[in-house]
């Protein structure tokens, strides 16, 4: 199913595509979740489905069927498959949280050799802001000598990361969050009944992410995190047990959880969404029943988040995450 809040973009691609100006390289920069890896993969089907138009020697003919991609050619459903052989994604290996340079020489290579199929070739980069600087400089070559026929889709959720030189030749195509509304309904057509609006409040307004997720085990996680957290913030709990428990699965999603959590006591110590308006060298006064104040918070939170960007790192997961709840627990005492 299509996502609703897509159909904006999907239109300008479209027309894009059906006048001969659809460029030779397109960056999707996309909300975390919100569906570029998924408009990449339509815009790959779009060019390869069967019921394209045939090129021509001024560039490609007018687009003569407007429900192009047809969807059911065995082009489109190769593509859908990641199995076209004019189609290559390009991922961080397994090992790895980068695209790295070995892949770009690669795919450089792919590209210069002629379309199975005598259309385009299509690449899919994807994150594309985790590709590493001798990556990106591998693949400024293929951006500024594209051969003939060639669409380049990188897709980012912080096209920040990319150097200047790729950004700027690339054309943006920017995908909005949706709605929680439109989030939930894609989710129950596309996935079945579930509680949706739980998940949605763990992982965010990402409905991919969530479309990829089983819904019952993220509400599960995410209480358990939030039972850790709030016997830590108390005083009991046994920290080394719990730290070890959460290192062992699904940690990504825990850390998450533990954002959200300290996310969530940060906006209550604000106090009803007022904002301090002065700086104190000391720390700030807690309120009735809390143990932590505002920098104790977000000292924790940022730690939170460092571990998140580390988790490639050959790091003890276990000591961190017991590290942060004697945090928790020493601030408590």
């Amino acid at each position: 199913m299509t996502p609703a809040w897509l159909a904006p973009e999907i239109a300008r691609l479209r027309s894009a595509y059906a006048a001969g100006r659809l460029p030779h390289a397109l960056l999707i920069d996309e909300a975390p979740g919100a569906g570029g890896e998924w408009l990449a993969g339509w815009a790959a089907r779009m060019v390869l489905c069967a019921n394209r138009p045939v090129p021509s020697s001024t560039g490609l003919a007018a687009l003569d069927a407007p429900g192009n991609p047809c969807e059911r050619c065995p082009s489109c459903q190769r593509a859908a498959q990641g199995q076209h052989p004019d189609l290559i994604f390009i991922r961080p290996l397994d090992t790895s949280t980068q695209i790295r340079i070995e892949q770009v020489r690669e795919l450089a290579a792919e590209l210069a050799l002629t379309a199975h199929q005598g259309g385009y070739k299509v690449s899919i980069l994807s994150p594309a802001d985790s590709m590493n600087r001798f990556a990106a400089n591998a693949l400024l070559k293929t951006l500024e000598e594209p051969s003939k026929g060639t669409l380049l889709i990188l897709v980012a959720s912080q096209p920040s990361r990319l150097p200047a030189t790729i950004l700027s030749r690339c054309q943006r195509v920017r995908v909005r969050a949706p709605e929680r509304a439109e989030a939930v309904a894609w989710l129950e057509a596309t996935r079945g009944p579930a509680d949706w609006q739980k998940v949605l409040t763990v992982l965010g307004t990402a409905p991919m992410a969530a479309a990829d997720a089983d819904p019952a085990a993220v509400i599960e996680v995410a209480a358990e995190v939030h039972r850790g957290l709030e016997e830590a913030a108390g005083g009991s709990g046994d920290p080394v047990a719990t730290a070890e428990r959460w290192a062992r699965s699904e940690l990504p999603l825990r850390l998450t959880c533990v954002e959200n959590w300290l996310t969530e006591r940060i906006r209550g110590r604000a106090g009803s969404g007022a904002l301090f308006t002065e700086v104190r060298a000391g720390a700030h006064s807690r309120g009735h029943g809390e143990s932590l104040d505002l920098r104790q918070l977000f000292g924790l939170l940022d730690a939170v988040r460092e571990l998140k960007s580390s988790l490639d790192a050959p790091i003890n997961r276990g000591l961190a995450l017991e590290n942060l709840l004697r945090g928790l627990s020493a601030r408590a005492a």
